[in-house]
């Protein structure tokens, strides 16, 4: 048996077609994924760096909290679970 085909010779027509995209690929520049991602990528931290820096800035600029008054009710049971007696009894 003799091993020569009739298409030996030929390239198929689809790898024809992507012999000059692997030769182009370098020239066409950035990968549009790429460049989402690093957007994507920058305005997250642009977010993130810009939140902490108006935690720091509240922190200094603004008073610190009110405490919710204790009502004389919830004093007495504290104290009757600390051992102390209430006053008048």
């Amino acid at each position: 048996m003799e091993e020569d085909f009739e298409f030996a010779d030929k390239v198929p027509p689809s790898f024809e077609r992507m012999g000059n995209v692997i030769k182009d690929a370098d020239a066409k520049g950035f990968n549009p994924g790429l460049i989402v991602l690093l957007l994507v990528v920058g305005l997250l931290l642009v977010f993130l760096v810009g939140n902490y820096a108006l935690y720091v800035y509240a922190q200094k600029t603004l008073p610190p909290r009110k405490k919710k008054p204790v009502s004389k009710k919830k004093m007495k049971k504290e104290r009757l679970k600390q051992g102390v007696s209430a006053p008048g009894e």
